[in-house]
C-alpha cells in the first residue's frame, strides 16, 4: 500500500493537485495501526491507506482537508481511552498523525494582457510563480507582447475556467480595461477555489461592478472574495510600480505579514 501511495503522491505533483499524506509518526500502547501507517487524501474527501478507520480516521481527514485549504502542516495527537471525553476510540493507547499538505505550485493568472497586467506578468515570473494570461485581445495575449509568461489563454474571462484549471494556490489578478469586463467575467471564476481574486481600478469602479453583479444575481456572500482596490498603498503610478503594489500584496498574504514598515514592527 505505501507504494500505491508514494505513486498517487508523484502523480498529484505530475498533475499539479492538491491532496494530504498523513503518516502515523507515533504510537503507543494499543493502537489501531502502527507508526508508519499511511494515509492519502484528496482535495473531494476520497482517500486510499487508513491510519485505523472510524471517528479517528474521520477526524485525521477533517484536518487533511484543512491542511489542503490553509496549506499548513500539522501534528495531530490522539489519546484512545475515553469518548466521553472526547477521544476518538476505546484502544487504550496514543498515537500522533502528521499531516503534511501536497499543494501545486502556485500561480498568477493575469487576466488583461495591456501595460499594467504586462508588468505584473514580469514580475511575477521574476518572483518565482508560474504565469499564466488571459486576454480576449488577441494581441495582447502572446508570446511577443508578454514573453514572460508561460501559458496564454486568449478566451473571455467568463470561458477562462474551461480552459484552465484554477485550484486553492491559484492567485487571478484583474487588470482589465473596465467594469463592463469585470462583470461579464467575474461570475464563472467566483465559482472556482482560487486563492484570490483582485480587480484593479478605484472604490468607485469597484462599487459601480459590485452593484450591477446583485442585481445580476451574484450574491453577497460571492462578492466578498473578491479584493478591490489590489495592492498595498504605496502611492503607485506607473504600470511597474503598480505590478510591485499588487504582489507584495500577494507575498504579504500567502506569508502571513501584516502589511506594515518593518521599523514599526
Amino acid at each position: 500500500m505505501d507504494a500505491e501511495i508514494y505513486r498517487e503522491v508523484v502523480n498529484l505533483a505530475e498533475k499539479g493537485e492538491a491532496g494530504a499524506l498523513c503518516t502515523i509518526v507515533y504510537a503507543r500502547g494499543s493502537t489501531p495501526r502502527h507508526e508508519g501507517s499511511k494515509m492519502l487524501v484528496y482535495a473531494d474527501g476520497h482517500f486510499i491507506g487508513t491510519v485505523g478507520g472510524g471517528e479517528l480516521e474521520s477526524r485525521v481527514i477533517k484536518e487533511a482537508l484543512e491542511a489542503i485549504r490553509d496549506g499548513r502542516a500539522r501534528l495531530l495527537r490522539y489519546d484512545m481511552v475515553d469518548p466521553k471525553r472526547g477521544d476518538p476510540g476505546v484502544c487504550g493507547g496514543q498515537l500522533e498523525v502528521y499531516v503534511e499538505p501536497i499543494l501545486p505550485k502556485p500561480k498568477i493568472v493575469v487576466i488583461g494582457g495591456g501595460h499594467v497586467g504586462k508588468a505584473v506578468v514580469h514580475l511575477a515570473k521574476w518572483l518565482g510563480f508560474r504565469v499564466a494570461v488571459c486576454d480576449d485581445r488577441p494581441e495582447f495575449c502572446n508570446p511577443e507582447f508578454n514573453p514572460d509568461a508561460d501559458e496564454f489563454y486568449p478566451v473571455p474571462m467568463a470561458e477562462l475556467p474551461q480552459h484552465l484549471r484554477i485550484h486553492s494556490q491559484t492567485y487571478l489578478i484583474l487588470t482589465t480595461r473596465g467594469s463592463a469586463v469585470d462583470v461579464e467575467g467575474l461570475p464563472s471564476l467566483l465559482e472556482t477555489p482560487a486563492a484570490y481574486i483582485g480587480v484593479i481600478g478605484s472604490k468607485r469602479r469597484w462599487a459601480v461592478t459590485r452593484k450591477t453583479l446583485l442585481e445580476r444575481g451574484v450574491s453577497e456572500e460571492a462578492l466578498k472574495r473578491v479584493v478591490s482596490p489590489i495592492g498595498l498603498e504605496i502611492n503607485a503610478e506607473t504600470p511597474e510600480e503598480i505590478a510591485v503594489s499588487i504582489m507584495a500584496e500577494i507575498i504579504m498574504l500567502r506569508n502571513g505579514g501584516n502589511g506594515r514598515r518593518m521599523a514599526e514592527n
